[in-house]
């Protein structure tokens, strides 16, 4: 899909709104979401910009970097994504691609962020300050980074309680798929913090005081949302690896109560065993012959009882 973004450059306008337009020309933003290969040489052509630089982010496993040649600049960070069972939360590569006339995102996804810009919820976004609408559009997606990982928080709080009442293999799944959206974020937060980084050191884009300014602040949250996701990972596995002490002493449990449940009647079958036998046995005729081996297996399970009980005490 490709869609055409223009800030009007008017002077008189007090605050100029992003809007979709159907024509292109110098000074907007380009947006692609999984484009066929007709829409990028259309704007590989209109633009200048390379395909390979259109068709690297296409690519899931495309890693986050920034790359320059013959003037243009591609850089690439991953954005959260959640999929469509909204179970985890997954990243996909999201590409800028810009020279001196025009900015061209690409990405498989239709992403959370293109709606902020696109809705006009960010005021000051301008297409014709490209390097600015490059810093709000990642200062965006970490902010959603941070978004995602406060629900994720918020998500396993619940299944916690949860777990706390009654363990089920489904609230498991959820810690399973929260674990691996962690992992996801992780990874992919720590290879933007490189981009971002290279973007601040170097001078890769021409950037004014003001948007270095933007872009530490931009750095500074990503770096929040690294420590972020580090913490609720750290909890999430030391609460799977206390559920899983949890579910082994519960088996332990009951795997104990039925050993001393095997053992009391284990002793009552030998006795009546015995008496059951086709054999001379003494007392075999006498009238209370049958309660007193009744009465000796009740108070043989008595008193394997009370045994086992004895061993299990803490000492």
């Amino acid at each position: 899909m490709l869609t055409i973004y223009r800030t009007p450059n008017d002077p008189l306008a007090m605050l100029p709104v992003m809007q979709p337009v159907t024509d292109m020309q110098k000074g907007d933003w380009i947006n692609l979401i999984d484009p066929t290969p007709e829409e990028i040489h259309t704007v590989s052509k209109r633009t200048g910009i390379a395909e390979e630089f259109i068709r690297y982010p296409l690519d899931e496993e495309e890693l986050s970097r920034v790359e320059t040649e013959d003037g243009q600049i591609l850089i690439i960070v991953d954005v959260p994504v959640i999929t469509e069972s909204a179970v985890t939360y997954e990243t996909a590569p999201l590409g800028i691609a810009l020279n001196d006339e025009y900015i061209v995102t690409v990405s498989l996804e239709d992403l959370e962020l293109y709606r902020n810009f696109a809705g006009g919820r960010i005021k000051s976004a301008a297409t014709y300050k490209k390097t600015r609408l490059i810093l709000q559009i990642l200062q965006m997606q970490t902010n959603i980074y941070l978004k995602s990982l406060r629900d994720i928080n918020r998500r396993y709080e619940a299944l916690e309680i949860r777990l706390r009442q009654s363990m089920n293999n489904d609230d498991l799944n959820g810690l399973l798929n929260l674990q691996k959206s962690l992992v996801y974020f992780t990874t992919s937060l720590r290879s933007n913090d490189k981009v971002m980084e290279k973007l601040f050191r170097t001078r890769t884009i021409k950037m004014y005081e003001e948007d270095r300014d933007l872009l530490d602040d931009v750095i500074i949250e990503n770096k929040q949302a690294i420590e972020m996701a580090d913490i609720y990972t750290t909890i999430l596995k030391n609460s799977m690896d206390a559920l899983a002490s949890i579910s082994n002493n519960n088996l332990a449990q009951v795997m104990n109560f039925l050993t001393v449940i095997t053992l009391m009647v284990a002793v009552p079958t030998f006795i009546t065993s015995f008496f059951g036998m086709n054999l001379p046995i003494p007392f075999a005729t006498a009238p209370q012959m049958t309660l007193t081996v009744l009465a000796g297996c009740i108070i043989t399970m008595m008193l394997c009882y009370y045994a086992l009980r004895h061993m299990n005490k803490p000492r």
